[in-house]
């Protein structure tokens, strides 16, 4: 089945409109991402009309101030009253991908990965599916995680230094302490910096850094900070953490690469 989307319109070529997973719906926005307001039935009084103008400026707004927001493309359902019509087909599959709105990106979901289910922490955006026994047996843990959020206190820093800064956090994080105060993986034992150096995100120039984390129970894992400026004019850069498990049940770090690369900026 083709996943929900946005899709050109059968009916109006130089449109997009919503396809739901079974059916079109009435919610259609140009190429460029503005949205259009349903046509009022025939007869609508001017009111109608202007309520229905009044609507799509909403949306619009709400879109533009809403924190950052986790759309996957085949997840989102439509929501509120609809007519639904029956257009003669469905449109092409769709890759999967995760916006953060906040910081005017969007990011490629990699197979085997699934926007968060159950996670308390705000910024993740993705994780890879199903959860295992912690090492140290304080709760469930993910063989990997994405958490995109904008940079604490570094208005005007380079991307190299708000990546120096934020990886030991970044790894103190996913495995030293939990929010509360447990040891997953019975605590960290060493890191190694196995990967660091400039490169392009969204058209802009960013700069990564990636660590070996070696833990006291459990194969660890690798913790990878990268950081670029924002596209969407917060002065503060933004951070994108990588987690993965180390081990053959880790996602492979292949996969870092591929989200990496595969950042644009949000339409």
């Amino acid at each position: 089945m083709t996943p929900p989307g946005w899709y050109s319109d059968p009916h109006a070529p130089h449109l997009e409109r919503w396809w739901d997973g079974e059916a079109w719906t009435e919610h259609r926005r140009t190429p460029s991402g503005l949205p259009v307001p349903p046509t009022p039935a025939a007869g609508a009084s001017g009111r109608a009309r202007a309520v229905a103008l009044i609507a799509a400026g909403a949306v619009l707004a709400t879109a533009i101030v809403t924190g950052a927001t986790v759309v996957r493309t085949d997840e989102v359902r439509s929501t509120g009253d609809t007519t639904i019509d029956t257009a003669p087909s469905g449109p092409p599959a769709a890759p999967s991908l995760v916006v953060d709105q906040l910081n005017g990106i969007t990011l490629p979901v990699p197979t085997g990965w699934t926007s968060p289910s159950a996670i308390a922490q705000d910024d993740v955006v993705m994780t890879t599916d199903g959860t295992y026994d912690c090492p140290a047996r304080t709760g469930r843990c993910r063989h990997g995680q994405v958490i995109s959020r904008t940079a604490d206190r570094a208005e005007g820093a380079s991307p190299r230094t708000v990546a120096e800064r934020d990886v030991p956090d970044a790894a103190e994080t996913a495995y030293g302490h939990d929010p509360g105060g447990r040891r997953p993986y019975g605590g960290i034992r060493s890191h190694q910096v196995v990967k660091a150096g400039r490169v392009a995100v969204a058209g802009h120039d960013g700069y990564l850094v990636r660590w070996r984390v070696r833990t006291a129970e459990g194969p660890g894992g690798y913790v990878q900070s990268l950081a670029f400026p924002s596209a969407s004019g917060i002065p503060a850069p933004v951070v994108v953490r990588f987690v993965f498990d180390a081990g053959p049940d880790g996602p492979p770090l292949s996969d870092m690469d591929e989200i990496t690369k595969g950042i644009r900026p949000a339409r």
